[in-house]
């Protein structure tokens, strides 16, 4: 890896480059820098070693004054302009150093005539500048678009996980409301089950305060709530609806969105008659690696106002956790809604 990882700095993540590839790359740019010297014929081996590692020492601090000059260690704000303050301190001081350098190896080495080549070393020094700073500028450029492309993807993570807390928040008032208005029905006519059904009710909603943070359940516990939910419809309408369940085994061991099946039963009361005169009936069954519930169509001459919740709730739910849709087919005889089936826990 050329960039390692993220150095925190007040809790912020910053660039940094492999040491392993700065000295590396600045021993390279050492042996390169000598090639000349190299085809020489009478070249003696600490001549060459000499003069190498000019450029040597010259690379490293190349590399590591442009490094330090990136916001891990300066407040100065980084241009996206290759040609800026940053390149012409690095050519400034790169010059000064390559200056030093050269007295110090002729001060310490006064038989190679070091001083003699200043301008081919300050030229060298001039190219090696470029070419690393060329180098960190690219890659730099590279991290700042990684960084950019992470934090839109988490911005969208983020944003689709308040969006999906939202559409799990709207499932308990959407089912108070049509309980309630259950309840308010069974107490105009008299219902004498009334008190088993606020029971009922409130056991149901203990029920879902235990799993409302779950974002899947298993399919058999969803079907507990389904049973419970059942009962409190009885309540109501007695033998006006049936519900019938022909599950596989393989599709009772797998997960579901939490009162997936119980919106979609409202939604098929909400719509359709229901009476003793006119049942309906509701059949939940496999097909496939879908799990499927219909209902015939019988529906009410003066429908209820929708609050949009039921279908839409469902449907995006299974696109957050699975991005697959729910198929809906209404044939002008029976509404039937696919929902696919979710198989492992561990994706989600």
């Amino acid at each position: 890896m050329i960039f390692t990882g993220y150095v925190k700095t007040n809790n912020k993540k910053v660039f940094r480059v492999s040491a392993r590839i700065i000295w590396f790359s600045s021993l390279f740019m050492g042996i390169l820098a000598s090639v000349p010297k190299i085809l020489q014929l009478h070249i003696r081996g600490i001549e060459l070693v000499v003069d190498a590692s000019i450029a040597f020492l010259f690379s490293l601090f190349v590399w590591y004054f442009n490094i330090y000059s990136l916001p891990k260690f300066s407040n100065q704000q980084i241009t996206t302009r290759f040609f800026n303050r940053r390149l012409s301190s690095s050519l400034f001081l790169g010059i000064m150093l390559m200056l030093i350098l050269v007295a110090v190896h002729q001060a310490l080495f006064p038989y190679y005539h070091f001083q003699s080549m200043t301008l081919m070393y300050e030229f060298r020094g001039v190219l090696i500048n470029l070419t690393i700073y060329m180098f960190l500028y690219l890659l730099y450029q590279s991290y700042s678009a990684q960084l950019m492309g992470f934090e839109m993807d988490r911005i969208k993570t983020d944003n689709l996980g308040a969006q999906y807390e939202l559409l799990k928040q709207q499932v308990n008032p959407h089912f108070l409301f049509n309980s309630l208005t259950t309840l308010k029905s069974m107490v105009d006519i008299g219902d004498e089950h009334v008190a088993d059904f606020i029971v009922k009710l409130a056991d149901f909603y203990r029920f879902s305060l235990e799993s409302r943070k779950m974002d899947i359940i298993p399919l058999s516990e969803e079907l507990d709530i389904l049973n419970a939910y059942l009962y409190l419809l009885k309540a109501r309408f007695e033998d006006g609806i049936q519900i019938t369940f022909k599950i596989s085994n393989q599709h009772l061991s797998s997960y579901i969105p939490p009162f997936t099946l119980q919106l979609l039963v409202e939604n098929c009361i909400k719509h359709n008659v229901v009476s003793l005169e006119q049942p309906l009936n509701i059949a939940l069954y496999s097909e496939g690696e879908m799990l499927v519930i219909t209902n015939q169509l019988q529906l009410k001459k003066t429908p209820e106002s929708s609050t949009g919740v039921g279908l839409e709730n469902i449907n995006q739910r299974y696109l957050h956790l699975l991005h697959k849709k729910v198929d809906v087919v209404a044939d002008g005889t029976s509404f039937k809604v696919y929902l696919p089936v979710i198989y492992d826990y561990t994706h989600h």
